[in-house]
């Protein structure tokens, strides 16, 4: 998170999402607790791995999924843009107001240039003073030498209070179950993750963050949570559901979440 005002700290000590994968393709359901020192616009950064589809989310989605992971039931067999123009550094595929955020789907072209590109494109959306600090630009770079091509860029207005950001679906193609964790490194405080998990068999090659900082808390069995989750698994007669929970300081998570 990039504030507006560069001397303001941000906090996000809450992060819920909901990740369901089935091997090729990520739906990434995703809602945060966060609040500032002060008030401010402040601008938020999504890596990923390819180009995602966003959707307003519903929260009744993550209450489905919490009353599934408490009742333990048996076993249950369930199958469940706009066009930019090419500018250096970066290309624009998508902008979009959902509810309070406003969404922008930019695509890497030139690694170089791509961090003055980012500049000049806020300034056009009216952030003039916006700077982004050589700490954000290195979490950036980092992403870019991994690879990644496609960042989301959300606006959304902060306070001193804490509020839950209205969930935002992500779905974008991937070989690995993939959550960002790094860009998360430049707020402050502590913060605890939990993440509802649903692919088609349980998970063991973590190349990303190390399976020990990772907390098993439940995993039941799936049943049918929506309609666009019910598809991504059309193929497969048995999906799990669990939860995994991550707890630290904020700039401790040097590595993404990386599974197959």
């Amino acid at each position: 998170m990039i504030p507006i005002n560069p001397d303001i700290q941000l906090f996000e000590p809450n992060q819920r999402a909901l990740i369901a994968w089935n091997g090729k393709e990520e739906i990434l359901l995703l809602t945060t607790d966060i609040n500032a020192s002060d008030t401010t616009s402040v601008l938020e950064i999504l890596p990923l791995p390819s180009e995602p589809v966003i959707e307003k989310g519903e929260l009744k989605t993550f209450k489905k999924a919490v009353e599934l992971i408490n009742k333990k039931t048996q076993r249950v067999f369930a199958r469940g843009k706009g066009e930019g123009i090419p500018i250096p550094g970066g290309e624009l595929k998508f902008h979009k107001k959902i509810g309070s955020h406003d969404l922008s789907v930019i695509h890497l072209l030139n690694a170089d240039k791509f961090i003055r590109w980012v500049e000049d494109y806020l300034k056009k959306l009216g952030f003039e003073k916006v700077v982004i600090s050589e700490d954000i630009k290195a979490l950036v770079n980092q992403y870019i030498e991994d690879g990644f091509e496609w960042f989301v860029f959300d606006i959304i207005s902060l306070q001193k209070e804490l509020r839950t950001s209205e969930p935002i679906q992500y779905r974008f193609k991937t070989r690995n179950l993939f959550f960002p964790l790094r860009i998360t490194r430049t707020s402050s405080g502590n913060t605890s993750i939990n993440l509802l998990i649903l692919t088609p068999r349980l998970l063991s090659r973590f190349t990303g963050l190390p399976v020990e900082q990772i907390k098993l808390a439940h995993r039941p069995e799936l049943q049918e949570l929506d309609k666009d989750i019910y598809y991504l698994f059309e193929d497969y007669q048995e999906v799990r559901l669990r939860i995994w929970k991550i707890t630290g300081p904020l700039d401790s998570f040097d590595q993404d979440l990386i599974v197959r």
